[in-house]
């Protein structure tokens, strides 16, 4: 059994911000995240291993985004985000 058959996938817009390393102008930019929560019942058919699989899970986001555009009209310049942080989980 796939993990993905434990949680309901969610996407979801954050706002972070974040300073353009070019032209050093801070913006606020909306980042894109998956919100996976897991569904109140394992799926037919799990075997032990699954079970216990299952018990362990918990809630959590994914970012999906990881470059932005500096919406600076004479920037334009495309970064990557600047934190390590792509996993986040949700209590």
């Amino acid at each position: 059994m796939d993990e993905r058959d434990f949680y309901t996938e969610k996407q979801e817009v954050k706002t972070a911000n974040y300073t353009c390393p070019k032209c050093r102008q801070r913006q606020d930019f909306q980042v894109r995240w998956l919100r996976r929560t897991k569904k109140r019942e394992l799926p037919r058919g799990a075997s032990d291993y699954d079970r216990a699989k299952f018990a362990k899970a918990r809630d959590y986001m994914v970012r999906v985004d990881d470059m932005v555009f500096c919406p600076n009209g004479q920037c334009r310049a495309k970064f990557e985000i600047p934190s390590m942080q792509t996993v986040v989980f949700v209590d």
